[in-house]
């Protein structure tokens, strides 16, 4: 298990449970070739919508990969509808200190966004899953026969493959 983390302190944490670990921006880790491949599975749980180019990263990280390989990913969903709400009833975008809003975000995905994403960075998209918000939506969910999912989803996860070439 391979791990890239930009926080000194919170790479010192996760030091013990990877066997090799990364220190600083993954973009500079791609570049700097220090990380070795191939990857079976390739994790980015709310990291793409951190970075300034996502999809340079996405592109580096299939090189990485083994053709076969899994990438899972999970971003924010812009079309939340807390998000809808401010907007159009506060008047604003309502940035926080951490969470949904996260003041670090540069970068924001709908479903469509993500999907796209990841088919220009080379790989091939096999599924998409609302995150279930610990299954508090799904009766919203039934109720409205998926038709608000775009709306109540607080996260995207999507599962992709690297293709052979």
């Amino acid at each position: 298990i391979c791990g890239v983390e930009i926080l000194p302190e919170a790479a010192e944490r996760a030091r013990d449970a990877v066997d090799e670990l990364v220190v600083g921006p993954i973009e500079e880790a791609l570049d700097g070739g220090r990380l070795r491949g191939p990857f079976d599975t390739v994790v980015c749980y709310d990291v793409l919508e951190h970075l300034v180019d996502p999809e340079r990263v996405l592109r580096g990280l299939r090189a990485l990969t083994a053709p076969g390989g899994r990438l899972h990913v999970s971003v924010p969903n812009a079309r939340h509808f807390t998000l809808l709400r401010d907007l159009l009833f506060r008047g604003t975008f309502g940035y926080t200190e951490y969470g949904h809003r996260d003041v670090t975000h540069l970068r924001w995905f709908t479903r469509r966004d993500i999907v796209a994403a990841i088919k220009r960075a080379g790989w091939v998209v096999r599924s998409t899953a609302p995150n279930t918000f610990r299954g508090r939506d799904r009766p919203v969910d039934r109720l409205t026969r998926g038709r608000l999912r775009e709306f109540i989803a607080l996260q995207w996860t999507v599962l992709a493959e690297r293709p052979a070439d």
